[in-house]
Order: structure tokens, then C-alpha cells, then sequence
């Protein structure tokens, strides 16, 4: 059979579905079935409009990966990210993870991680020119959920 390599600048949510469940087959014939939960906290105003929140995911494996942290600046610097930070962290390892790793850029957060016990485990120079990309690290404490 002669296959045939294609373009596609949009390519559908179908076929891009289709090489994750590929490499999800692939990953379960290595690791036997595997599992992945999305978590996210929201800071809410009175009204019920968000002004931040925290979004990631867990799994199979332990490790917590942050996808997102935000908080409006409005409300940033008054300790509404330690908590919603604190409060993903505390729900994964309730789950059995014991690890936690996310990316920043250099302009964002890495200082705030790193107040926060994260360690850099790599960085991406030029990305996007003239900043960094950061790739951050930290071991999660095991929590009493009884």
C-alpha cells in the first residue's frame, strides 16, 4: 500500500482526535489502561463573575500538570493565587499525586512559583523572542484525608 502524506491548515477536531486516541492505544499496550481528570477552581466576584481561577489535570501517572492560573489585576498581589494554587495542589494529592509541574513564561509568574517551592527543571530561550519559557517542578506533600 502506497500512503500519502497531506496539508491541512484546519485541520477538524475528528481527525486530531484521532492521533491522540493513537498514541493513547500505544501509551495502554506500555502502561495497561490509563486515566486523566481536569480540576479547576474559580475566583468569583459577588455577581458570580470569574476574576480567576486555576485549571489542570491529573492522572494514571500522579503528576498534577497546572495548565492554567490566572487572577485579574484587579485582585492579583492580595493572595487569591497562593490559594487557588494551594487548593489544586491539595485536591491532587488527596488523589494520590505526588508531583505538580507546569510552564510560565519569564515575563509572567516564575517568581511567584518559585515562592511557592516550585523549581525550574527547564527553560526555552527565545520563546517568544527576547523572553523565556519556563518549565517548573515541585513535590506535593501527602495530605490526611481522614
Amino acid at each position: 500500500m502506497e500512503y500519502e502524506i497531506t496539508f491541512d491548515e484546519k485541520p477538524a477536531a475528528e481527525e486530531i482526535a484521532v492521533l491522540g486516541q493513537g498514541l493513547h492505544t500505544y501509551g495502554e499496550a506500555i502502561f495497561g489502561p490509563t486515566w486523566s481528570r481536569s480540576i479547576a477552581y474559580f475566583l468569583r466576584e459577588p455577581g458570580g463573575k470569574i476574576a480567576g481561577g486555576v485549571y489542570g489535570h491529573y492522572g494514571s501517572f500522579n503528576w498534577l500538570y497546572i495548565d492554567t492560573l490566572w487572577v485579574s489585576e484587579e485582585v492579583r498581589g492580595s493572595g487569591h493565587g497562593s490559594r487557588l494554587i494551594d487548593l489544586i495542589e491539595t485536591e491532587a494529592a488527596r488523589n494520590s499525586c505526588t508531583n505538580v509541574y507546569l510552564d510560565t513564561f519569564s515575563f509572567q509568574a516564575p517568581e511567584f512559583y518559585k515562592k511557592l517551592g516550585y523549581e525550574v527543571f527547564g527553560k526555552l530561550d527565545d520563546f517568544p523572542p527576547g523572553h523565556s519559557r519556563i518549565f517548573m517542578t515541585k513535590s506535593l506533600s501527602p495530605v490526611d484525608i481522614h
